[in-house]
């Protein structure tokens, strides 16, 4: 395979992924397996959402931008995704997109508290958006970051509370 295509994959290239510290908040094995998260712990800072008495691991938004314009643009994309990041109170740890031929981009935001993705149709004027974060990130204002940026008053939004029900039934209270 060429440099380029190799490029092209990522292989070789630093993308700031570090190995997960699979050290912190885990106690002994019991029947759980052979770790088990503490989740009992005060001092573990566990980032989940607490809201009206549920608990839940993040808020998960499919945002659909309808009618928008520069769908096709990685770069308008990737400031989108800054926006986001920047608005929402998030932390940015890396950005990557793929434009196709002839038309359409694809492209994640990899985020401390979880991830920014989009799939997009600009020849219908349509972009899949997803907004996953946890912790104190507020998701929700992602919502007009995306109007402005692909100049739509047409964006739809559905939540998903991931997580909810698992979390608690695994003994994180509320």
């Amino acid at each position: 395979m060429k440099d380029a295509n190799l490029f092209q994959l990522g292989i070789g290239l630093e993308t700031g992924a570090h190995e997960e510290d699979t050290a912190r908040g885990l106690k002994a094995a019991n029947d759980h397996g052979p770790f088990a998260r503490d989740i009992f712990d005060n001092s573990r800072d566990d980032h989940f959402i607490r809201r009206d008495g549920a608990v839940f691991a993040g808020t998960h938004l499919i945002i659909e931008v309808v009618n928008g314009t520069g769908l096709d643009d990685e770069a308008r994309i990737a400031q989108a995704f800054r926006d986001c990041v920047d608005t929402c109170g998030a932390t940015l740890l890396h950005i990557h997109t793929h434009k196709f031929s002839p038309q359409g981009v694809s492209g994640v935001a990899v985020l401390a508290e979880s991830h920014i993705s989009v799939h997009t149709w600009p020849e219908i004027g349509y972009g899949a958006f997803d907004v996953f974060m946890c912790g104190d990130a507020r998701p929700w204002l992602a919502v007009d970051v995306l109007k402005r940026a692909f100049d739509t008053g047409d964006v739809r939004v559905k939540e998903l509370k991931r997580g909810e029900g698992v979390v608690s039934e695994a003994g994180v209270a509320a």
